[in-house]
């Protein structure tokens, strides 16, 4: 009980989501840190590039001084979600776990299926077409999760196969008190719309449409994830979601899908991307996107706002961590010394997945 109750001491940084659960926002996106009973913890996503000093911070702030996580395990890997992942990975030089139908995306072999900016209406997607578009490369630390659909480095979690949003995207589930991470198999907010993402309203939303390439997969992923009866929903976008208010909105979703989560057009509306282990085998035709340029600048806009008050407030939370830091400092006992640095899990290469130039499927 005192490492529970240890654990639980907030921080400026993060947000709570559940006991052993907490929450940091990066720009748009959010990340998780997941712990155990004993201390020990995995970094569930990696968000935006930029973030790194500030995930560690916040991982201080909750684990103890220099503490560093077992494992990190993906959603999957678009841009949003592993931003800070190599950066991480080879600092505290930990193993990064995914699905293996997104490897493709992690050993830069095969681009995503490009995102969709005529669809969703919002600011957000309007911009979808300046996002990175290119596979990142992490070979080196890249390991398969587990086909027992256990979580590595995590005690009474499982992962759960959601895809549509991507090829491998999954979530992950606690049983004892049905604890959900569902990356962006669902949203707790509405994704294309930028003053959605500066007031952060709580609602239950589908995947981003302008990164969704499989609509049907995308539904029968959130019919599954309902099955499990959340108590506790915690998306990439948007704030934790429990309860009634979580389950009656989740159930709406489902009954509704093609009304509310599916875009009336666009280009995998009819037709989803077909993707294998190795990346993208086709594509639907793309369609003329209508949106008038105007809207695209604005969208731009939108963006440079968000930017620039991420910025301002993490300024504002390194210049009180600073000032707390300076006064810790004068203490003699060190805070959360039950945690320790976790030794013995060296990266290791999957023979498979060790080439990436073996072959390439890199779409514009």
């Amino acid at each position: 009980m005192e490492t529970s109750q240890k654990h639980h001491a907030a921080t400026r940084q993060t947000f709570p989501v559940a006991p052993q659960v907490w929450g940091l926002k990066t720009l748009f996106v959010n990340l998780f840190y997941v712990a155990n009973p004993d201390g020990s913890w995995v970094l569930v996503d990696a968000g935006v590039n930029g973030y790194a000093q500030q995930i560690r911070d916040a991982a201080d702030e909750i684990f103890g001084e220099n503490s560093r996580p077992k494992a990190i395990v993906l959603t999957h890997g678009h841009f949003d979600h592993v931003g800070t992942v190599r950066e991480l990975a080879e600092m505290w030089q930990v193993p990064v776990y995914a699905h293996p139908m997104e490897f493709p995306y992690l050993t830069g072999q095969s681009n995503y299926p490009p995102p969709d900016s005529s669809v969703g209406g919002g600011a957000m997607a309007y911009m979808s077409f300046i996002y990175p578009k290119k596979p990142i490369d992490i070979h080196q630390f890249l390991e398969v999760l587990p086909p027992d659909g256990s979580v590595p480095g995590l005690e009474g979690w499982h992962w759960v196969y959601t895809p549509g949003h991507s090829p491998g995207h999954v979530s992950f589930f606690r049983e004892e008190d049905r604890v959900l991470i569902v990356g962006d198999a669902f949203t707790t907010r509405d994704a294309e719309s930028a003053i959605a993402v500066m007031t952060d309203k709580r609602e239950v939303h589908g995947p981003p449409n302008y990164y969704t390439p499989d609509w049907g997969s995308a539904h029968q992923s959130v019919e599954a994830l309902l099955n499990l009866s959340p108590k506790i929903a915690a998306s990439g976008h948007g704030m934790p979601m429990k309860g009634d208010e979580l389950l009656q909105q989740l159930e709406d979703l489902v009954k509704n899908f093609w009304v509310k989560a599916v875009p009336k057009y666009g280009r995998y509306v009819h037709e989803p991307a077909v993707t294998d282990e190795r990346g993208i085998v086709s594509l639907p035709p793309a369609v003329n996107n209508t949106v008038p340029k105007v809207l695209a600048v604005a969208g731009a806009v939108a963006l440079a706002g968000l930017c620039w008050m991420a910025i301002r407030k993490r300024n504002e939370t390194h210049r009180q961590h600073g000032q707390q830091r300076q006064y810790q400092s004068y203490r003699k006992e060190r805070p959360y010394s039950h945690n320790r640095v976790m030794t013995g899990m060296p990266p290791t290469i999957d023979p498979d997945h060790d080439n990436p130039e073996a072959h390439t499927n890199n779409y514009p």
